[in-house]
């Protein structure tokens, strides 16, 4: 997952966006990029790190301009090198930069094709530049020296023929306008928005709309599956619906881990789905537990509290913090590498063995990847004094690989994967474990929307949404990944040798 951001103001943008990414910090701490347009001169920062780590105020006096977008990623679908950094630019036709979440599924061909007919050069492994030069291919074709709304929408059109996958964009048109626009599944979030200014209305596109809140920015909507919202640099706006067929299926791990919970994503509240999470695993202890002997309910900071805090109510006993977390350790589900993983962990939380000793504890984690987390915290409590330690999953099992966005594609990696309960209960340490059932998952999410009648659940289910997913593909993508991961440990052990 990655957080995108784009905004045309009528004052300098590069403040907004700054503060914009620190909002989406959470959907990726691996890198951030922005950039600004001034007339039609585009000036550019990007580099591996925190937000506030990538951009110092020297850089930010150089971000110059009324319109800009901007970026911050986590490693899924190329490397994690500075130079897969986003935005991404092209310079033909007018110049267009462009950030992206999600991830093309049909990448190799589209490069391939993208270079041998198209005649456009790819320079990084990222989906993200490919999906840029296909947009960028379909607005030369036009061959018109300006653009218009019409041109946009019918490039926008061009992207969802070509490209499958979860893809939510923002794209700038030096000189013209943004536009952004979503893939016909609307797997990944997008939402956009205005307010009024002295000066006139600003627009922001983002992807949850926490970044348009607390920036004093109306949301309008989500941008929905499909559709292009195209705003002008004068501050007009258009949209509309682009492609052929849709089919509204927003991703379910987005209201489980990847949102926050104080985002509204495709009118259904996080916060609200998170709850119905916890009071429908509480119902399912009572009735496979129901002569429990848990003293004390602790969430694993910070996407489970929700869940655990009304969990704890429905069973009635108490809930209590067991856990300290250090607000500066990122998110250990999308830490790259498994040592690393393993070790920011012990350092993102500590215990508080008072709430521990000699009792019964169940800990609610939002869900388990793979299990690298659950099994160090688990040992955690007990090393703290517990008596028993059971754990509780927000979520289902996670026993699939994802391929639109979420660094989990490997299945091997999961430990879910063809295992039961009671196995991945021993793998982890747990006394006893106990997962959400899929269906009141799906029930907890439906609720907020009836108009959403299908989720992409792929890690839940194996049922890839968009379809053209087999065992070759997931094979060849586990072996790309694992080539990867070999590359980097011979890169890690050359600098060490240097060293």
């Amino acid at each position: 997952m990655c957080g995108i951001v784009g905004t045309v103001a009528k004052t300098s943008v590069n403040q907004d966006i700054y503060d914009a990414l620190t909002l989406l910090q959470h959907r990726g701490q691996d890198a951030a990029g922005i950039v600004t347009c001034e007339g039609t001169r585009l000036y550019l920062r990007k580099a591996n790190g925190l937000v506030r780590d990538v951009f110092h105020t020297r850089h930010m006096f150089r971000l110059l301009g009324n319109m800009g977008i901007g970026h911050v990623r986590y490693p899924t679908a190329g490397s994690s090198s500075e130079v897969e950094a986003q935005p991404f630019y092209v310079n033909s036709p007018y110049g267009i930069t462009l950030a992206h979440n999600g991830n093309l599924i049909n990448n190799a061909e589209l490069n391939e094709e993208l270079t041998t007919k198209d005649l456009r050069h790819i320079n990084t492994h990222s989906d993200s530049e490919v999906l840029l030069n296909v947009f960028a291919h379909a607005l030369q074709n036009l061959h018109k020296i300006t653009v218009d709304p019409d041109d946009v929408f019918q490039a926008v059109a061009a992207v969802h023929k070509r490209c499958i996958g979860a893809y939510a964009v923002v794209a700038m048109i030096t000189g013209y306008g943004i536009v952004g626009f979503r893939d016909p599944h609307g797997i990944r979030p997008v939402v956009y928005g205005k307010r009024q200014t002295k000066q006139g209305t600003e627009y922001m596109i983002a992807s949850e709309n926490v970044a348009l809140d607390v920036l004093g920015y109306k949301v309008l909507g989500d941008i929905a599956p499909g559709e292009a919202v195209y705003i002008t640099k004068e501050g007009q706006l258009f949209k509309k619906q682009c492609a052929d067929k849709i089919q509204y299926s927003p991703c379910l791990f987005e209201y489980v881990y990847l949102a926050r919970p104080d985002s509204i994503i495709d009118k259904i509240s996080v916060y609200k789905v998170r709850l119905r999470l916890g009071e429908r695993l509480g119902e399912k202890i009572l009735r496979e537990q129901p002569d429990h002997d848990i003293d004390v309910v602790m969430p694993i900071p910070d996407t489970s509290r929700t869940a655990a805090a009304t969990l704890a109510r429905r069973i009635e006993v108490k809930f209590r913090e067991g856990f300290v977390k250090n607000g500066y350790i990122g998110r250990t589900f999308i830490m790259p590498g498994q040592q690393m993983r393993k070790k920011s962990v012990r350092q993102k939380l500590n215990t508080i063995p008072l709430e521990f000793k000699g009792k019964n504890v169940l800990l609610v984690d939002d869900s388990i990847v793979r299990g690298t987390t659950a099994k160090e915290i688990i040992q955690m409590a007990r090393d703290a004094g517990a008596k028993k330690v059971y754990f509780a999953s927000a979520a289902p099992p996670v026993c699939y690989p994802n391929v639109y966005g979420i660094d989990m594609p490997a299945a091997s990696e999961l430990i879910a994967h063809q295992q039961d309960v009671a196995t991945v209960a021993n793998l982890i340490g747990a006394d006893w474990l106990v997962y959400q059932d899929f269906s009141a998952l799906v029930d907890a999410a439906h609720e907020g929307n009836a108009n959403i009648t299908r989720f992409e659940d792929s890690v839940f289910t194996g049922d890839y949404i968009t379809g053209h997913i087999d065992a070759d593909y997931l094979s060849a993508l586990e072996q790309h990944r694992a080539e990867k991961q070999r590359k980097k440990n011979a890169e890690s052990t050359m600098l060490d040798m240097v060293d």
